[in-house]
């Protein structure tokens, strides 16, 4: 049994304080139980069961990148299994086999590790699997063995077919010791159930050395706190893609434990200070270290569950305590499961579509997964740390963080302006206040757990914040916007900008990835100079729209590429416009990157010598044959991901099919999207062909499916394609709804024949923004064959 001094060791004052405080909600819901409960019960009865249509495996095996686990939609939870343990390093050198563990679960393998609470949803790089816990029975193992040896440790063998993946619930058997996992969560608590099939001592492991993208340096320092035999407290410091992320945790069994210990993988410290004096190893309440692994024993009867709560906070043990008081107040998994899937189903009513049950599956999941971030970074007091590791409180505002923007600018934050205007609007204020902290006076460029992580190119925050404020969804300061974007976008000292801004381009010597940059950042100030030009700042106007079209600096006259150039202005020689090593872009080639000009269409095709030309080269890129070293050259792209030339697995070219509308033949437009629809996205755990990446694969899909687009975030504009399903409500916040009728659905009528706006006929493939918000009707009529007048 484990000392009575610890036992019966009480909530520390402070952990006390912030039980008996600080719980407005509650108090509310205690007052006032029968309106919440006619007002719940009145929106649950005017909604459709959406959430049967998630399968949040999809996207699990091969490119995807997803994970199944139990979240909440922008939850700051993603709890999941992990199922391997591939290390970042082999070697001393990058182990490849580590980006296929992004999400840290591939569908592919054979058994689970254990469940961890931080997840990225899709991305091609990674961090996180913070607080990994695994069930066992028997004799005790701390090591997670591997896959080919997994007896040697607590990992698990486990069956697709004995798996159950939810919104908002996760259920695996866990065949070793036949005990049944199943997961839950609230936006900051993961809620475990585990099942003892078996009479005996039963463990729960507690791996804090393990993570995604892991090495042996990662953890910084771990330290746990036991309160008593049912609660504990700590944190986690951890130097990865993130590198000063702190995560702090509160963890509660259902039942006391009889006994805890723990052990130390950490050989190589050097000072360990008088701590000697004790048995650390066992029943000892305070622990601290590197490399820490953590063991609780239970006495367990047949059939018995044991329930575990775990919450997360940015800031403190005290706030993740609070934190797991406030949303799971309680022991009931079922009523946990259920809010969270009620949550969900909120959302998804949000598009309500007729359709096949593959297209329906393929949209809802897309939805989820467009869902999951950026995701909630603040406690219930609104509490958070801020890039300058001060602690802050969100005012008036929820704060979000996991902001992949090379990404996510294109498609999913576009969406969320026309479903989600109040959370974007929220997320353009936890940008700015990202802004603020920053020491750089920089808006974020991939940012997540208080830390810009700097990865992929350009500044494309500034995308973000123009589409919103020119779509009237920010409510915030949109001069401070301005401003905070025309800062980041002269920072000279960061990727060559000083470059860029006086030569007009970035010199190749000096970048690797001198095009793609110079392309972005001309996108980008395209958006300031739009942001500018709706807030009557005619300098600021005047100075990105000249900079908006250094595009034309890379573009080559003599074969029509956009190419590297040189510090003396000549290009560089030994081109190859198929690869994608060494020529200039960032995940992909000249072929997909020649057509990034979103901003001016009409432009590049008069540059790239007229409609004829343009179009030919469009019908190439969509019809050539790739050879297979050009997918040696990077982890980011597979043959599932490309349609001829055209990279849709990656985000680059994923307006490139919509491009045909500037040109006198849109029908191909149409074509083109009904392929990718088709050939890329399917209701199977393979069913995606690229890295999902935050919901931006996702974002293309739910777009594309309703028959529209949004080509240059930054304009009010959206382009026509082809639509998959037979009818969809958006339900918009505003109160008003918009309609889009398709008549004439079939696989094989792929083509527009006329497009209606409000009984009107559209004369050109393009609807606005304020065509939807004003809850309009959207009709399009159907054929088998091309209109081509």
């Amino acid at each position: 049994m484990i000392n009575s001094a610890i036992t019966n060791l009480p909530l520390s004052a402070n952990l006390s304080a912030v039980i008996r405080g600080k719980n407005s909600i509650l108090a509310t819901m205690k007052k006032f139980p029968l309106v919440l409960f006619l007002l719940a019960f009145h929106c649950a009865q005017s909604q459709l069961n959406l959430v049967k249509y998630v399968r949040p495996i999809i996207g699990t095996e091969k490119m995807g990148h997803t994970y199944p686990g139990a979240t909440v939609p922008f939850g700051a939870v993603q709890l999941s299994p992990e199922t391997d343990t591939i290390p970042y390093e082999k070697n001393g050198k990058y182990n490849g086999e580590v980006y296929k563990y992004c999400a840290g679960y591939r569908y592919e393998d054979k058994t689970i590790v254990g469940f961890s609470h931080t997840h990225f949803s899709g991305t091609g790089h990674s961090d996180l699997g913070d607080f990994l816990i695994m069930p066992s029975q028997g004799k005790l193992q701390l090591n997670p063995g591997t896959a080919t040896n997994p007896e040697n440790g607590y990992r698990s063998a486990f069956s697709h077919a004995n798996e159950t993946a939810e919104a908002g619930y996760y259920k695996v058997k866990l065949d070793d010791d036949a005990i049944l996992a199943e997961m839950t969560a609230t936006e900051r608590v993961g809620m475990h159930q585990y099942t003892f099939s078996k009479p005996g001592e039963s463990h729960i492991i507690l791996d804090l050395m393990s993570g995604i993208y892991n090495y042996d340096e990662k953890t910084v320092y771990t330290y746990v706190r036991v309160i008593n035999d049912s609660l504990i407290t700590g944190y986690r410091q951890t130097n990865g893609w993130a590198r000063t992320r702190t995560v702090y945790f509160a963890l509660s069994f259902s039942k006391a434990c009889v006994k805890y210990g723990q052990k130390n993988y950490d050989p190589k410290q050097a000072y360990r200070g008088f701590w000697g004096k004790f048995d650390q190893s066992t029943n000892f309440p305070e622990i601290a270290g590197e490399k820490i692994r953590m063991y609780f024993d239970f006495k367990t009867a047949e059939g018995e569950k044991i329930k575990i709560k775990l919450a997360l906070s940015p800031v403190s043990q005290e706030n993740a305590l609070e934190n797991m008081q406030t949303e799971i107040p309680h022991w009931d998994f079922e009523k946990v499961k259920s809010q969270a899937q009620e949550s969900w189903n909120k959302e998804l009513n949000k598009i309500v579509i007729t359709a096949t049950e593959d297209i329906k599956v393929n949209f809802y999941t897309s939805m989820y997964h467009t869902f999951i971030n950026p995701t909630v970074y603040m406690d219930v007091n609104g509490e958070y740390k801020g890039l300058d590791q001060g602690i802050h409180q969100a005012d008036g505002f929820t704060n979000y963080s996991t902001f992949s923007l090379w990404d996510t600018y294109r498609a999913l934050h576009p969406f969320f302006n026309i479903v989600q205007p109040g959370r974007n609007s929220d997320m353009l204020q936890s940008m700015l206040e990202h802004y603020k902290q920053s020491s750089l006076h920089m808006l974020p460029v991939w940012s997540h757990y208080a830390n810009d992580n700097w990865c992929m190119s350009g500044y494309h925050s500034v995308s973000v914040i123009s589409d919103a404020i020119i779509k009237d969804v920010y409510t915030g300061d949109a001069h401070a916007a301005l401003e905070a974007c025309v800062t980041t976008a002269r920072r000279r000292s960061y990727e060559g900008i000083g470059l860029y801004t006086d030569l007009g381009f970035i010199p190749a010597e000096k970048s690797g990835i001198s095009v793609s940059n110079t392309l972005e950042y001309a996108y980008d100030d395209w958006c300031i100079a739009q942001l500018a030009k709706k807030l009557n700042n005619t300098a600021i106007y005047e100075e990105f729209s000249k900079r908006s079209s250094n595009w034309k600096n890379n573009y080559n006259p003599a074969n029509g590429f956009m190419q590297p150039k040189l510090s003396d202005g000549t290009f560089k020689k030994d081109f190859d416009a198929m690869s994608t090593h060494g020529q200039g872009f960032i995940e992909g080639n000249s072929w997909n990157y020649s057509f990034f000009v979103p901003h001016n269409p009409a432009e590049l095709i008069r540059v790239m010598g007229g409609e004829k030309k343009f179009i030919n080269r469009l019908d190439s890129l969509f019809s050539m044959d790739l050879p297979d070293s050009f997918f040696a050259e990077t982890e980011d792209i597979t043959r599932e991901g490309i349609i001829g030339g055209y990279v849709h697995g990656n985000e680059p070219a994923h307006h490139v099919a919509y491009l045909y509308n500037w040109t006198g033949q849109p029908w191909k437009t149409q074509a083109q999207v009904r392929k990718i629809l088709k050939m890329q996205y399917k209701p199977t755990p393979d069913g995606l062909g690229g890295n999902d990446d935050c919901g931006q694969m996702s974002a293309w899909y739910i777009f594309s499916s309703l028959g529209f687009y949004p080509v240059a975030p930054g304009s009010d504009q959206y382009a026509l394609g082809s639509p998959i399903v037979n009818h969809a409500e958006i339900h918009l916040e505003n109160g008003k709804n918009f309609t889009v009728e398709v008549v004439g659905q079939s696989d094989e009528n792929i083509y527009l024949q006329r497009v209606l706006l409000n009984g009107k006929v559209l004369d050109k493939p393009f609807i606005a923004h304020s065509d939807i918000t004003n809850g309009s009707k959207l009709t399009f009529y159907m054929g088998k064959k091309a209109k081509r007048d």
